[in-house]
């Protein structure tokens, strides 16, 4: 045990000396284009996208670059025969679908800075250097195999991961669910066997598998014995592939094809790869956590490489309830989603929904609800109120007046904010550092629920009632000190909402770029202040002194819905859900009715 060990440290101590430019490296799964995306792919981009996003804003000084790579996975039998029923040829069909990926996370703002397809000559290159490495190191050798092989899964299948059925003697992956067949070839071999104890070793450096229900999941494969797994198909099986190296009766296994893209994105077999390598953060959905759990790290460690530093294990998605899956016809098209949601909605709706711990559930009256209550009234409508002409005719965002926000804060309701604010950095970094985005979304919206209800209960329309009694015109030319008390609250009042808006637009720039970007636009907020240093820097800090009031700024005057109030259609849901929804949007407008209206 102390040889491995002495081999994974040599291999970290080497990869930590020459990484030190603090590059940060993301990466998704490459997506099967044997069909079209559909949520559960752009919920892996999206998590992956705020994980970097949110790297950025932590670390805006960083010498180093933060990367996101994805991209399409096309080599297979599944592939070949998706192509033969859409009677295209196979390439065609790649790009086709390959594109449908492109668009839809160009669509949704996931930042990438690499779109890597496996069909790419780059990308070969990587896979063979890579195959000879391991060939080089005798980690692959030639031997007859047989055994049960999954066509769908396109993989082998162990006794003990079968299901038989009694009446048609078929056997069937217990995993997926898929038929197996019995095969017997002569394939290359990878010698995984040898390297259990290395897998576990990295495995118990800590914080390797996130959330710790994976990584015991994993830990318990890793306590059976690990057999050497096949790496190659014969050509006439599985001819859509790459060529094994110097063996043209040979493709290569398209995981092991497909687990190469990571290298292949910086740069592999080039040197400078190094520079980003290993990922810092690989995100994966659930079922393919045994191909990038067991498999890959061990193809890295047999090539003396690194393994990534962290898996960011997701479940998946079910619909209303059922698993989603094409027989059912419910699975789920962003594209025709966004549609009714804007892209920025579904997107907010699968990082406030999502849990990685657990399935999550799409269902298309919570995510209008949601929608609606979260991000039209909650955020939207908050910033509306502020901005509004009739209590903020001077459409600014003003200054604190340091002895009104003292008093202010001597309030229950001034109390409440302050105490919310003050927490809100601490416990939000700990929500995205855990990769629990839907948290800190629920932080985000407790927050502004704050908000909302200081404002309320500050009544600041009775203020502007008063302040109305002096002609507007002397008003508005009269210098600062000459306002009266209750301009003086009033603005205190303003500056306070604005600022907890202004601090959860901060927080929400990587779960929803474009809409945040808008709010701090609206609100004039520099962009070298919009960094996540910048969430402590607010109200409570000027009413303690440790931080100067700021100079007032003039509003951005351009018209701004933050996000317009989704309505139902109806066929887009079964007539219960319609009533359901169309009474809940009852109540909710008689209840607005009921609300102190400013004028």
């Amino acid at each position: 045990m102390l040889g491995h060990k002495v081999k994974v440290l040599k291999i970290l101590f080497r990869t930590y000396s020459r990484n030190l430019a603090g590059n940060f490296y993301v990466t998704t799964p490459i997506f099967y284009v044997n069909g079209a995306p559909h949520i559960g792919h752009l919920y892996t981009a999206v998590i992956a996208d705020a994980i970097s996003r949110y790297q950025r804003l932590l670390f805006p000084e960083n010498s180093g670059i933060t990367r996101l790579s994805t991209g399409t996975d096309e080599h297979g039998t599944k592939i070949d025969r998706a192509a033969s029923a859409s009677k295209a040829p196979v390439m065609d069909y790649c790009t086709k679908v390959s594109d449908l990926f492109a668009e839809l996370f160009r669509e949704a703002s996931v930042q990438h800075c690499d779109f890597i397809r496996t069909t790419e000559q780059r990308h070969e290159k990587a896979v063979h250097h890579f195959w000879n490495k391991l060939f080089e190191r005798d980690a692959i050798y030639l031997n007859q195999y047989n055994g049960w092989y999954c066509v769908a899964d396109e993989t082998f299948i162990t006794n003990n991961q079968l299901r038989l059925d009694e009446q048609s003697g078929l056997r069937y992956s217990l995993e997926s669910g898929h038929p197996v067949e019995w095969t017997e070839e002569e394939n290359y071999m990878f010698r995984l066997s040898k390297f259990q104890a290395d897998i576990l070793y990295w495995l118990q450096q800590g914080n390797r598998i996130r959330p710790a229900k994976f990584e015991k999941i994993l830990i318990d494969m890793l306590n059976e014995p690990l057999l050497d797994i096949s790496i190659s198909r014969p050509i006439n099986r599985v001819s859509w592939a790459l060529p094994v190296p110097n063996d043209p009766t040979q493709t290569i296994y398209v995981w092991f094809d497909a687990l190469v893209n990571y290298l292949t994105s910086v740069g592999y077999p080039d040197g400078k790869y190094a520079e980003f390598w290993p990922p810092n953060i690989q995100v994966i959905g659930k079922d393919i956590l045994k191909f990038h759990g067991v498999y890959w790290p061990a193809f890295l460690i047999a090539a003396g490489m690194e393994p990534p530093r962290q898996l960011y294990v997701h479940s998946h998605w079910t619909v209303d309830g059922q698993k989603m899956s094409k027989s059912k016809n419910n699975v789920i098209d962003p594209t025709i989603a966004a549609k009714t949601y804007t892209m920025e909605g579904l997107r907010y709706f699968l990082l406030r929904e999502g849990t990685a711990h657990s399935d999550a559930n799409y269902c298309s009256v919570k995510a209008m609800r949601i929608l609606n209550a979260e991000l039209a009234d909650t955020l939207g409508n908050l910033l509306s109120r502020v901005c509004s002409k009739a209590l903020n005719p001077r459409q600014v965002y003003p200054r604190f007046h340091t002895a009104q926000l003292r008093e202010i804060l001597k309030t229950n309701n001034g109390r409440q904010l302050r105490d919310v604010l003050q927490h809100f950095e601490a416990k939000c970094t700990q929500h995205f550092n855990d990769g629990n985005f839907y948290m800190g979304a629920d932080l985000i919206m407790s927050t502004l629920h704050a908000a909302n209800r200081f404002l309320e209960f500050s009544r600041p329309w009775e203020l502007k009632l008063k302040i109305s009694d002096l002609d507007i015109d002397k008003r508005v030319s009269l210098p600062m000190p000459q306002c009266d008390e209750n301009c003086l609250k009033l603005e205190t009042i303003i500056a306070m909402t604005m600022d907890t808006l202004r601090v959860c637009g901060i927080a929400l720039q990587p779960l929803v770029p474009s809409l945040s970007t808008l709010l701090l636009d609206k609100l004039r907020v520099p962009y070298d202040q919009r960094k996540w240093r910048n969430l402590n820097h607010h109200f409570v800090q000027v009413a303690e002194g440790a931080l100067e009031p700021s100079l007032e700024v003039c509003l951005n005057r351009a018209h701004l819905i933050l996000f317009r109030r989704l309505t139902p259609k109806e066929d887009d849901h079964d007539e219960p859900k319609l009533a359901k929804m169309k009474e809940s949007e009852k109540c909710k407008k008689t209840k607005r009715k009921t609300k102190t209206v400013i004028s």
